[in-house]
């Protein structure tokens, strides 16, 4: 795998260099300012672009609205955001989109290294990955405005599960319920979010992103 990383604190950005070399991901180009990723991305048309959120000049949002000019200039681009914080004003944005895979990790949630190297691959082969802080607080918004409102707590909670990426084993398990209970909510779901069956978009990912999206 590529990527281009953006991350202006030095420390974490060389960090990030040696521990995704030694996983055999090429980091083919590390910047640390906001303006500088959209070109980095087109020189280099990487697999996955790894960005901070906040980034110089502002500190505020660089990497997310560098993320979204990224997706206009190489089309289905797989993006991984690193913040310390959730920033909700561009992230559903992101999420909208039907192709390419996207991540929100939060830096100090991130405590071992295969999982972080997992979530990339996860994420360069089209998956959504999401820190569970992430989906609470983009469920919690949308709930609010009633767009959740037809699931039940049971099928909110898979529905979060599915968010991080997990399989239905893995949601089984940490819920204390059988694959098949876990296959049924899931179906129950798609129903409910009126998923039409696709050949192109996986339905399950597609119900990650038409609740944080709608």
């Amino acid at each position: 795998m590529r990527v281009v990383l953006a991350e202006d604190q030095f420390l974490l950005r060389d960090g990030l260099i040696r521990l995704l070399s030694s996983h055999g991901i090429e980091v083919v180009a590390a910047v640390d300012h906001g303006d500088a990723i959209v070109p980095a991305i087109v020189e280099h048309r990487p697999d996955l672009a790894l960005l901070d959120v906040r980034l110089p000049p502002r500190q505020t949002d660089e990497g997310l609205r560098a993320a979204l000019a990224a997706r206009e200039a190489v089309p289905d681009l797989p993006v991984v955001l690193l913040s310390q914080y959730v920033e909700q004003l561009y992230v559903e944005e992101l999420l909208a989109g039907e192709r390419g895979g996207v991540g929100y990790l939060l830096k100090d949630r991130v405590f071992d290294d295969v999982q972080f190297v997992t979530a990339l691959h996860a994420v360069q082969q089209g998956g959504t990955v999401l820190d569970p802080e992430v989906v609470k607080a983009l469920m919690n918004r949308n709930r609010e405005a009633g767009v959740l409102g037809r699931l039940t707590a049971r099928e909110l909670e898979v529905l979060a599960l599915m968010a991080e990426g997990h399989s239905n084993a893995v949601i089984a398990e940490r819920l204390v319920v059988t694959e098949k209970a876990v296959a049924k909510h899931i179906n129950s779901i798609l129903a409910k979010l009126d998923l039409p069956p696709s050949t192109t978009t996986s339905r399950r990912v597609a119900a990650v992103l038409t609740y944080l999206r709608a």
